[in-house]
């Protein structure tokens, strides 16, 4: 959870001046009074937000694009005509599934040889709107955790749910033959929180065990070790880790004969790890890896880890780059408690950045990033050595592994690109032939569109990369509505994706949509990430704004033309953007967004950002957040800000709606207009289901035609 919970965040520049303005007296005491925002399910934070929730719906759904937008986003989003992405189980494809008749999603299967069918026949293991609706919770599914145990045929499950989409969820342990919960199986009350099967009768589990048993970030600290039959609050501690952490998770790792190893992620910052395994008498080990590194999985009993920092690994005549993949023998080490010598995998150029690696029978898979499209390799290894050959793709898009396992011999690899619809192949580990096995029909209408990759010269002359999707006729006068979309944080790469709902309900309309490809994301691999880190920051809003005025340059668009998006650390992205350059853009959309930079680490899930913004604890980098956050720079009376469109959730438990609110409330109390949605479910994503998604990206898209067209 703590490695996968991650945040979209964005920023921008005002003329060069903005970096000599700094947080004012009067400006830090105006937001101590808005503390009522924080107060989630507070009365007076709710009246407020019912009150522009209901303004801004009844404007937004007046407007008389808006049935048209939401019923295409609808129709999208619960088509029939979508690929049921799943993992391979006991000659079973499993699949979640959320359509207009089942809103809260089925948890399903079909027989493998069934899967490449047009109409598989698919059984129903799980029915989420009936769940719900019995238990009276809204159940959202977070997903299925299998286990097959040593010597068995069959696979052991622990299901997820959320109520009402939030990170924290239930974990109840779920039998396949009777397609039903067990009893008196493992079950755990609601909390942030992680497990992992170490046996049949054995759960490892990170989870709230009371009073100084979380983080500051509010995670889990302490795994335990829980046997079938007791109660939860007699498992056995097995690490601990400091409060200071961004959280602890358990991990179990099997060799080829089967036997498991039981391990604990120490995330001692956001970016850093250590990882620990324990012994049959409780001793506990530590791995010695470099902390900015990444275990990818274990393969052929050798451990492979990606760098994010350069290593030397001691006593060692190996010099390893951040970036690289490296690997070593894990048996030798957890026999002898001795690093092994440690082999180079794979080392990226500089266009290139490696993205994960999958592990299936008899093959490990590596995907990178070249240019920001993907590459699939396969790789080999003989002794120490490794080699590497790339598996054939449809195109210059993204690819990506959707399911391997080492217990299963299909391989399925996802491919789409902007104007090419998602499709699933199927990958032979033994021949290394690829299959195509489904595809969706195209949802937009893409005769007429191109896509171009440009490059831009940021404010210190890096070159930042860029897509842009247009209709190939536009005139090229600045007439153009466009949508820029950012995110520049957490080694997230923004890659070339079909986006079905952005091309029905803008390409088709005649709108272009651009994807920037700023510092702070994981495009070229860490240094592109690090390159913005913290105080250094300001590079990812320049690099942002240079994308725009390469646009109006070119005369692609023009500012009463420009919009802008971004969810999360994108939503940060947007905040800045206000601030610094307001005259760049007609309309911002931001999304569950961090505002409050100087509270930010005292709010949820906040404390774990702290090595991607830094602390407001520390004075160098307080005096940098001042000079950023959107709530402490908001200037009405110096500045001439476009109407903004702000989007949160209550139930967001990772970014708090109260940066939304604040700012939101700013505005009103300048007499500026401005939309607000704060949806009561939804987590961060802020929806709960595909018709809560589809009203919400029509209130966007809607916003935006009012604004750019």
């Amino acid at each position: 959870m703590i490695r996968l919970s991650i945040y979209l965040l964005c920023f921008s520049a005002f003329l060069g001046a903005h970096a000599e303005d700094s947080v004012n007296a009067d400006r830090m005491a105006s937001m101590d009074e808005m503390l009522w925002a924080e107060e989630v399910e507070g009365a007076q934070a709710l009246a407020w937000v019912r009150k522009h929730s209901d303004r801004s719906l009844a404007d937004l759904q007046a407007d008389p694009r808006y049935q048209g937008l939401e019923s295409d986003a609808k129709e999208i989003l619960t088509s029939q005509e979508r690929i049921p992405y799943g993992s391979v189980r006991d000659g079973f494809v499993y699949n979640f599934w959320q359509d207009a008749t089942h809103v809260r999603g089925l948890w399903r299967r079909t027989p493998v040889d069934q899967y490449a069918n047009e109409e598989p026949e698919w059984e129903t293991v799980l029915d989420l709107d009936q769940l719900a609706k019995d238990e009276g919770k809204n159940w959202v599914f977070k997903g299925a955790q299998s286990f097959k145990p040593k010597g068995s045929d069959h696979y052991m499950y622990l299901i997820s749910l959320s109520d009402g989409g939030k990170d924290a969820v239930v974990n109840r342990e779920f039998e396949m033959a009777s397609k039903s919960f067990i009893e008196d199986g493992f079950e755990t009350p609601e909390a942030k929180q992680d497990a992992a099967w170490l046996d049949r009768n054995t759960v490892l589990i990170a989870t709230d065990w009371g009073e100084g048993s979380l983080t500051d970030s509010g995670y889990p600290m302490i795994v335990k070790r829980w046997e079938r039959g007791t109660p939860l609050e007699t498992a056995v501690e097995l690490f601990r880790g400091q409060q200071t952490d961004v959280g602890v998770s358990p991990l179990v790792i099997e060799f080829e004969d089967g036997t498991v190893v039981p391990c604990a992620v120490e995330s001692d910052t956001f970016f850093t790890s250590t990882y620990w395994h324990f012994s049959e008498d409780g001793n506990s080990v530590e791995w010695p890896l470099p902390q900015k590194s990444d275990f990818e999985g274990l393969y052929q009993d050798w451990m492979l880890i990606a760098l994010r920092e350069d290593w030397i690994p001691k006593g060692q005549d190996i010099a390893l780059k951040a970036g690289d993949l490296c690997a070593f023998d894990f048996r030798a080490f957890w026999e002898s408690g001795i690093l092994p010598e440690v082999s180079l995998v794979f080392r990226p150029q500089k266009t290139q950045a490696v993205n994960r690696v999958a592990i299936t029978k008899g093959a490990a898979l590596l995907s990178i990033n070249e240019n920001v499209t993907s590459k699939l390799l396969r790789l080999e290894r003989s002794g120490s050595d490794w080699a590497h050959d790339e598996i054939r793709l449809p195109g210059e898009g993204t690819a990506y592994v959707v399911f391997a396992d080492k217990n299963e011999d299909s391989v399925f690899v996802g491919y789409d690109d902007f104007l090419t619809p998602d499709s699933v192949l199927k990958y032979d580990a033994k021949s290394g032939d690829v299959a195509s096995l489904k595809k969706i029909p195209e949802k937009f209408e893409a005769d007429g569109l191109v896509v171009e990759q440009h490059f831009v010269s940021s404010k210190d002359g890096t070159a930042v990369p860029y897509f842009i999707v247009r209709k190939q006729e536009i005139p090229f006068n600045g007439s153009t509505p466009t949508l820029l979309y950012g995110y520049g944080g957490f080694q997230i790469s923004m890659r070339p994706h079909y986006r079905a709902t952005v091309g029905k309900l803008w390409l088709e309309n005649g709108g272009a949509y651009v994807l920037a490809n700023i510092r702070g994301g994981g495009e070229f691999g860490p240094d592109w990430h690090q390159a913005g880190l913290k105080t250094h920051r300001q590079r990812i809003y320049d690099d942002f704004i240079a994308i725009a005025e390469d646009l109006i340059e070119r005369k692609v668009t023009r500012p009463d033309k420009l919009g802008i998006m971004g969810g999360s650390n994108g939503g940060l992205l947007m905040g800045v953007m206000l601030n610094q350059r307001p005259d760049l853009w007609n309309a911002v959309v931001v999304q569950v967004p961090l505002l409050d930079m100087l509270r930010y680490h005292l709010l949820l899930a906040g404390a774990s950002w702290v090595d991607e913004y830094g602390s407001p604890e520390q004075p160098e980098e307080r005096a940098f957040l001042e000079k950023i956050s959107p709530v402490h720079n908001f200037a009405p009376k110096e500045k001439k800000y476009p109407t903004p469109f702000f989007v949160t959730s209550t139930k967001d438990d990772r970014v708090h709606p109260g940066h939304a609110r604040k700012m939101g409330a700013l505005f009103e109390e300048a007499g500026l207009p401005f939309y607000y949605y704060e949806n009561i479910d939804g987590g961060h994503s802020a929806a709960a289901n595909q018709v809560e998604r589809a009203k919400r990206i029509a209130l966007e898209y809607t916003y935006l035609m009012k604004q750019l067209f």
